[in-house]
């Protein structure tokens, strides 16, 4: 089976986290797959600001350790494998996305809107939607359709993570 290398960025501020409806049909949080010659790093924050517009910083919950070469890239929170179907991503056969997540912030209080589109609209969700796990609107059918519990549970801890290291 093929493995893809991925990274999530969970961007939160103010206790809300960015999530649009994606073409999986579910609701997910800034990423994407990690470029040749890109770190994890330097992958998840040009994701975030591809798909949000937002320059953003890592939220760092692990310090590191004291030597100094070789140099150190914080770790990631979790790293997840999502199996995904035939035909994702231009792929023609089942594969899996070795996910790595982060949490980031805004790097600037001036830009914090958010994209809207016909296709994908972004939107931040509060903590209190996912601690009630209140389902989103979709915007083009009217449905409420339930965020999964690895999205809402790493929202969560994104905005905790965020709010108690500012």
């Amino acid at each position: 089976m093929h493995k893809h290398f991925t990274v999530t960025g969970f961007l939160s501020h103010n206790g809300n986290t960015a999530l649009h409806w994606h073409k999986l049909n579910t609701w997910l949080p800034p990423g994407g797959h990690i470029e040749k010659n890109e770190n994890p790093i330097e992958a998840v924050l040009r994701e975030i600001f591809e798909e949000t517009g937002i320059l953003s910083e890592l939220i760092h919950s692990r310090s590191k350790y004291q030597y100094q070469i070789p140099p150190q890239l914080p770790v990631p929170e979790t790293i997840g494998v999502y199996h995904l179907p035939d035909g994702d991503g231009g792929m023609k056969s089942e594969h899996q996305h070795i996910d790595y997540i982060y949490f980031a912030r805004p790097m600037s209080l001036d830009q914090l809107e958010l994209p809207k589109t016909k296709n994908d609209q972004w939107r931040w969700v509060s903590e209190k939607t996912l601690l009630e796990k209140t389902s989103l609107l979709h915007h083009i059918t009217g449905e409420l359709i339930p965020i999964h519990e690895d999205v809402r549970e790493l929202a969560l801890a994104s905005i905790r993570a965020d709010l108690q290291t500012r």
